[in-house]
């Protein structure tokens, strides 16, 4: 009897299995190392949350591919490796340890740091400081959007509209990408709801939610002087409660949370720096 046809594949980590039983004469002759780099790269993606799709983008690399060096039938070659662990913001020697060498497990800074959450959060102070800690450039996307627009970005927004400014704030996070490799970017707030552009951020940068309380949020803003948010509407504090609702979920899928509420600045600063380079 012919044997029924296998199902179609998915782009899922479920489908491992799946594509591994349909290449059942490679698995069973493929090399032993490269069933050990299939399994480095998969653990490495999935404890960053990324699918197989979002690193393809992020590495220009096909999900094909990747679905075969995952399951240990890819004989990748060196840059594509480059490329995968550029995506995966890790050394390539992390991918190659055949474990020969000793572990130096810590010893890497972050290459690239992105700063979300609302405005009021910290990310500007904090990003400096992490910056000037780490010997690393500095940006602050909304100022890079400003840049290219040409205009502030209230101008931004009232002349073109907010479709435009998700427009130029991709187009300034993929310039930012593309030309620092090593970097700490403060985001704007509202980026995390354009999903491609978080995606990509995502994708190619440690992510850090920092988080503060409705009330320290409102402060901050208010101690940068600016007014807006009490003349706009007198239920202020209200609308910013329905917008850190509204966004909890998107900011939560940073790899790192830290509470910028909870004690004092140099405290504060402390904590970040001790999540990204653990002792």
């Amino acid at each position: 009897m012919p044997r029924p046809p296998a199902p179609p594949v998915s782009a899922d980590d479920a489908d491992i299995a799946d594509i591994a039983d349909t290449a059942d004469k490679a698995v069973a002759a493929r090399h032993p190392y490269l069933a050990v780099l299939g399994e480095r790269v998969r653990t490495l993606r999935q404890r960053r949350g990324m699918t197989r799709k979002a690193l393809s983008t992020a590495a220009a690399v096909s999900e094909r591919h990747l679905a075969n060096l995952e399951v240990g039938l890819g004989n990748a070659s060196i840059l594509v490796l480059l490329q995968v662990a550029q995506a995966l913001q890790c050394p390539l020697a992390s991918l190659l340890d055949d474990g020969s060498a000793p572990s130096r497990a810590g010893a890497a800074r972050p290459l690239r740091v992105a700063l979300i959450g609302l405005r009021g959060a910290g990310k500007s102070t904090l990003g400096g400081m992490l910056a000037d800690a780490l010997e690393l450039p500095f940006i602050e996307l909304s100022r890079e959007v400003e840049r290219l627009a040409g205009c502030r970005t209230g101008e931004i927004l009232a002349l073109y509209g907010q479709t435009a400014y998700r427009r130029y704030e991709r187009r300034a996070l993929q310039e930012a990408l593309r030309s620092h490799a090593q970097a700490v970017i403060a985001t704007p707030g509202g980026l995390v709801s354009d999903a491609g552009s978080f995606d990509l951020l995502l994708a190619q940068c440690r992510t850090v939610w920092l988080r503060a309380s409705p009330k320290d949020h409102m402060e901050r803003v208010l101690a940068q002087g600016d007014l807006r948010p009490m003349s706009a509407s007198r239920e202020a504090m209200d609308d910013l409660r329905r917008i850190l609702a509204s966004r909890e979920a998107l900011y939560a899928r940073a790899s790192l949370h830290l509470d910028t509420s909870a004690q004092p600045l140099p405290q504060t600063f402390a904590l970040l720096r001790a999540q990204l380079l653990p002792a």
